[in-house]
């Protein structure tokens, strides 16, 4: 989970213990006796009193950890796409850009973005959150500043490679640093939470850019160049500010008393998660995670959701500006109510998939809310039809990805095989940005037929049908589990080997 703690008075108390004399007699011992391991700071009370405290913890964490992180979700995505908003205000002629230069613009983004994702989770994990997430925030900040201060394609494209170097780290860090403080029930609305600060974003990004391009020949600077400019300074000001406001891990988070650290590992350990216990970085867990399916399929299902996400939220205000004829202002404007309907409905999809811990059949579900939305946006001839297919779309899209990478989390077990497979499967999924940065070329306008049936491919092959798959596979795999047949995995391993199976442990139920 955490940092190593074997320096800390007392961490014996809270910690499992990995050696065979501590570990439990008999693999077959339910895994809630293993709770004896952990010392309980409630011991004596009720269950009532118990729960009431339990209530009480949880809230604590929302708190303390949802507002700001989704904050700094909202500003890593409002900068990565802001491109948008700026060459409605006259980016690529300012900078004399073909078509071609400015997609090249926008791709180079997702390649430094998409490589260096896998391995952000380590650095996470060894460099502590508090350190890692602002230093890499004020980078992008200047990054995002610098943006504004270009004169030309080539110093475009330098500072975009670099923001998407600076910006790897948040999206998959965050999902797997929130993965260790949640019950897996828990998780996936908070993820939802979380992730709804990018369709927020996208909706307080259009209202933000019709603002700030008022500020044309201030300063003797464009419309666009405030943009980035002072987008750039308050991320700058935000990423100093989460110094003190972005905590780490259970073990060591400064916000915690000592019996709420017990607590937390605790209620994590009775969730069947390895999370509370303490890990260290082996090659092991990189082979493991490339050898199970899982990451392959939950790589392809991101993919479809990803791919999409990109294309939907850096073209959407030029779509609605060639609908009929807005002016760039009101295509910013227009922009935003689609962008709030995405919201809402991926924290209620969040709501739903945790309590009926269904998160197969919701990606389902809402995989066919963007598949109509798209067949509108091709197939419709009507502005008003075509409108609708944006709504429907970002409907459709939004919400798989946060339940994506919660139903990947729920179903990965062990604290740096979860990481590494986080990172490589949101990395995997940000590749297909260099797609969507390819497909909506100004000649195809106003139909758009190659960006939108690209997207439409990807919703119905790999959003729809991956999670098919997947859906399918945990579910007859779990069926085996339960009769028994994947027992002989654990023959002859000791129980604290049999621990560090993670979700190969034949007892582990994979959330469909």
């Amino acid at each position: 989970m955490a940092q190593a703690i074997d320096e800390k008075p007392g961490v014996d108390a809270i910690t499992k213990a990995s050696d065979t004399e501590k570990a439990p007699a008999s693999f077959d011992l339910p895994r809630e006796s293993q709770l004896e391991f952990f010392e309980d700071p409630d011991d004596g009370l009720n269950e009532e009193e118990k729960a009431k405290i339990d209530r009480a913890l949880v809230w604590k964490l929302d708190l303390r950890l949802i507002p700001w992180l989704s904050l700094l979700y909202l500003v890593s995505f409002l900068d990565r796409t802001n491109v948008g908003n700026a060459k409605l205000a006259g980016l690529q002629g300012d900078l004399h850009m073909t078509d071609s230069q400015y997609n090249a613009a926008l791709t180079i983004f997702f390649v430094s973005y998409s490589v260096f994702e896998p391995l952000t989770n380590v650095l996470l994990k060894r460099m502590r959150p508090s350190i890692f997430i602002p230093i890499i925030m004020t980078i992008w900040g200047i990054c995002m500043t610098c943006m504004g201060l270009v004169h030309n394609y080539s110093g475009l494209m330098a500072v975009r490679w670099f923001l998407g170097l600076a910006e790897a780290g948040l999206f998959p860090g965050v999902g797997y640093f929130l993965s260790c403080w949640y019950k897996r029930s828990e998780f996936g609305v908070r993820m939802a939470i979380f992730f709804s600060a990018a369709a927020l974003a996208g909706s307080f990004g259009g209202l933000l850019a019709a603002a700030i391009a008022l500020m044309d020949g201030v300063g003797g600077k464009s419309g666009w160049s405030w943009i980035f400019i002072l987008e750039g300074l308050a991320t700058i000001i935000i990423g100093v500010l989460s110094f003190r406001m972005v905590y780490d891990f259970p073990d060591e988070a400064r916000f915690l008393s000592e019996a709420d650290r017990k607590r937390v590992l605790r209620r994590l350990a009775a969730d069947q998660q390895a999370s509370a216990e303490r890990e260290e970085f082996k090659m092991t867990y990189f082979w493991s995670s490339l050898k199970d399916w899982k990451t392959y399929t939950a790589a392809v299902i991101y993919m479809g959701a990803d791919g999409c996400l990109y294309a939907f939220s850096l073209f959407t205000p030029t779509i609605i500006n060639e609908l009929a004829g807005y002016t760039a202002i009101q295509a910013q404007l227009l922009s935003v109510p689609p962008y709030a309907a995405a919201a809402i409905v991926t924290v209620a999809v969040g709501f739903i998939a945790d309590r009926t811990r269904q998160r197969g059949i919701c990606n389902i579900f809402v995989s066919l809310l963007g598949i109509a939305g798209f067949s509108l946006l091709l197939g419709a001839k009507s502005a008003g039809a075509r409108y609708a297919g944006t709504f429907l779309g970002a409907m459709g899209i939004y919400p798989a990805i946060a339940n994506t990478i919660s139903w990947t989390s729920n179903n990965t077990e062990g604290v740096y095989k979860r990481g590494l497979t986080l990172g490589i499967v949101i990395g995997w999924g940000n590749l297909n940005g260099i797609v969507s940065s390819n497909i909506y070329r100004g000649k195809a306008a106003p139909q758009f037929y190659p960006g939108h049936g690209t997207v439409l491919a990807y919703l119905v092959l790999f959003l729809f049908g991956g999670s098919v798959v997947q859906y399918v596979l945990l579910r007859r795999e779990n069926a085996k589990r339960r009769r028994g047949e994947r027992d002989h995995w654990m023959a002859g391993l000791e129980p604290c080997q049999i621990e560090l199976l993670g979700d190969k442990r034949p007892d582990f139920l994979y959330t469909l």
